[in-house]
């Protein structure tokens, strides 16, 4: 039986799985330390961490409605009624559209931002336009005389009375 003295002494390495101080301090605790720290590194340099933050800022838009906002339809006999949730707006951004049997439901947000600094003498001012708008289509022709519109708690509804076609009888 070889001891291992006599390995060591013929040029093989015992290595242990347990646990030791001597064998954890080779062993890095995290293998992707280096590549992470790299790419902080270069995320946080000048060049791309303003690239970096005018991206966040043009997501970080207080006007939610960017890529739409909920609408429901719901039929019932006499009218159909639709529904646009539009928590946060102001009644004077909404506007409703009629042309033919579509109705379209857009909401406008305009605002100038200013900011100043007196103590390094710096103003800045900047207008800020958004829009969105959904387009709902009906199965008639929408009379506008018919319709009514109201806005509470963010929610508007729009109610607009079914026509009733006249009947012809065959003979």
């Amino acid at each position: 039986m070889i001891s291992c003295e006599n390995w060591e002494r013929e040029g093989f390495t015992l290595s242990s799985n347990l646990p030791s101080d001597k064998n954890n301090s080779k062993m890095p605790l995290d293998p992707f330390a280096d590549f992470r720290k790299a790419m902080n590194e270069f995320f946080n340099e000048k060049p791309i961490r303003g690239f970096l933050q005018s991206i966040d800022e043009f997501f970080k838009t207080p006007f939610p409605f960017e890529g739409g906002f909920h609408v429901d339809t719901v039929e019932t006999e006499d009218e159909y009624i639709v529904s646009a949730e539009l928590p946060g707006v102001k009644k004077e951004q909404i506007h409703l559209n009629i042309t033919g049997n579509y109705l379209t439901i857009s909401v406008e947000n305009k605002e100038l931002e200013t900011a100043e600094d007196s103590r390094n003498q710096i103003y800045q001012r900047k207008f800020v336009r958004q829009q969105s708008s959904r387009t709902i289509s009906l199965p008639h022709t929408i009379n506008e005389k018919m319709i009514k519109a109201s806005y509470r708690d963010g929610l508007l509804r729009v109610r607009i009375p079914r026509e009733r076609g006249k009947m012809i009888e065959i003979d």
